[in-house]
């Protein structure tokens, strides 16, 4: 078993020189330095209140951060950070400043913005694939002050898109996505640019779930949440297992210190079982794509038998449609007359043998894993909103179960609208149930955001890159 020490440590790093003397407006001596005392005083309480560990002190120390910084006592920095997913490019740009009781870095904003397609759209044209991020680029540049361009770390890491694709095809449009960002004027290094491991994707995502939900506070691995996220190329499963469970698990326990104290985190990066990946597998069970083309009409049992759709996965166009011999079945009409109307529907029991020899490829399952609290976030998150499982803005909490009953809901609707919606709906109770080993009533929590910040890796990364540097 391999073991690594992966630090995300924040606390007392001297990052980058702060301005020591706040502003003022010239021509009022007395009030600036009433406003110095005040401040100074409030300081110092906040030093004796945490020497002595008073129970006041987070919220108190909140206060006195917040005030500091409003006088520039502290002055932010910023990290980018350039998500290069299967299906888009995300650029994530955080402005941070340490806190002046104790040093802890504290996450004040956060630029989220996305393109599509991702870049592995672009096997063939990687010069294209540079090209894609200049909106991104952009969009960054405008929330950071040009003076601090030459300061901020700039990091692309490309996730299961780029992993999937041809090595040599892979590090082509890593090579262009290298010569644009050297122009951009933020710091670089040599692995600035890189494909990202799956277990560095797991651990990260895990680190800004628990970071915004402030469940690193104790320093108790038992208060810390599981990490379900579901990528359009890999999932990753990701939580701090108790020693019982650590005995079950094969392998993939990583040591991670966080803040000065070190976890046992276990993490496991399941390549082609993403959304995309599974739905392009699942689409094309039992055909030979050695001859595909951007005609290939494809015909699934698991897309309703009215839908003709085109569909792209992996830079391959494709045609998507339902069965020849499709299923119906009679639906009692809700007009006056009453009746029946013969209705198209998916073959759900074939969809579902389907879709579970595909999941039943996992084999190394996260024993222990519905022990957890589980938050859930990306396709899952987007999928349960789509059929009303959770509100788009808020999030929510709900059973494994409700996934499946809004499948098969979906199975017996024909949706030209959502073509897909029964496939993936099926697949994520499926890759839960089968692949997870969670029971139908175990409760996720599924969220985008915490706090107002994006669930995604990228954070995690950000505080990896403060403290061990590009």
């Amino acid at each position: 078993m391999e073991v690594r020490h992966r630090k995300l440590r924040t606390e007392n790093e001297d990052i980058f020189e702060a301005e020591s003397k706040p502003r003022f407006k010239k021509g009022q001596p007395g009030k600036r330095y009433f406003v110095v005392v005040a401040l100074l005083g409030i300081l110092f309480l906040g030093y004796i209140a945490i020497a002595y560990d008073l129970k006041p002190v987070r919220l108190g120390s909140k206060a006195i951060d917040t005030l500091a910084f409003s006088f520039n006592l502290q002055k932010p920095f910023y990290v980018v950070v350039i998500d290069a997913g299967s299906t888009g490019s995300r650029a994530l740009a955080f402005s941070f400043h340490e806190s002046i009781l104790g040093g802890n870095l504290v996450l004040d904003e956060e630029l989220y913005t996305e393109t599509k397609p991702g870049l592995s759209a672009y096997s063939e044209r990687p010069k294209d694939a540079a090209k894609s991020l200049i909106v991104l680029l952009d969009k960054v540049r405008s929330v950071i002050p040009r003076s601090e361009w030459q300061h901020t770390p700039l990091t692309m890491r490309a996730t299961a898109g780029l992993r999937l694709l041809p090595g040599h095809k892979a590090q082509e449009i890593l090579q262009e996505c290298r010569k644009m960002f050297e122009e951009s004027g933020f710091l670089l290094s040599k692995n600035s640019i890189s494909i990202m491991e799956g277990r560095d994707e797991g651990i990260f995502s895990w680190f800004t779930v628990n970071f915004l939900s402030e469940r690193f506070n104790t320093h108790n691995p038992g208060s810390t949440v599981a990490a379900l996220d579901l990528g359009g190329g890999s999932t990753q499963v990701t939580f701090s297992p108790n020693p019982q469970q650590e005995k079950k698990l094969d392998g993939h326990i990583y040591s991670v210190n966080i803040f000065n104290h070190n976890m046992s985190v276990y993490t496991h990066s399941y390549l082609g079982m993403g959304l995309m990946a599974a739905r392009k597998e699942i689409l094309t069970y039992g055909m030979n794509l050695d001859n595909v083309n951007p005609k290939t009409v494809i015909q699934s049992e698991c897309i309703n038998p009215i839908v003709s759709t085109e569909w792209s996965y992996g830079g391959v166009n494709y045609i998507i449609k339902g069965p020849v011999n499709g299923t119906h079945k009679l639906v009692k009409t809700q007009n006056f007359a009453g009746g029946e109307e013969d209705r198209p529907i998916v073959n759900f029991p074939e969809c579902l043998k389907i879709i579970e020899k595909y999941v039943g490829r996992i084999k190394n399952k996260p024993e222990g894993l519905k022990d957890h609290e589980i938050y859930a976030f990306s396709y899952y998150f987007d999928r349960a909103t789509e059929v009303g499982l959770v509100d788009p803005f808020f999030g929510g909490a709900i059973q494994v179960s409700a996934f499946l009953k809004h499948a098969k809901e979906a199975c017996d609707y024909p949706n030209t609208d959502q073509p897909f919606i029964c496939l993936d709906l099926t697949f994520i109770y499926i890759l839960l149930r089968d692949g997870f080993g969670l029971e139908p009533t175990t409760k996720l929590y599924l969220y985008k955001k915490i706090n107002g910040h994006e669930l995604s890796w990228a954070l995690g990364a950000a505080f990896n890159i403060i403290q061990n540097g590009l």
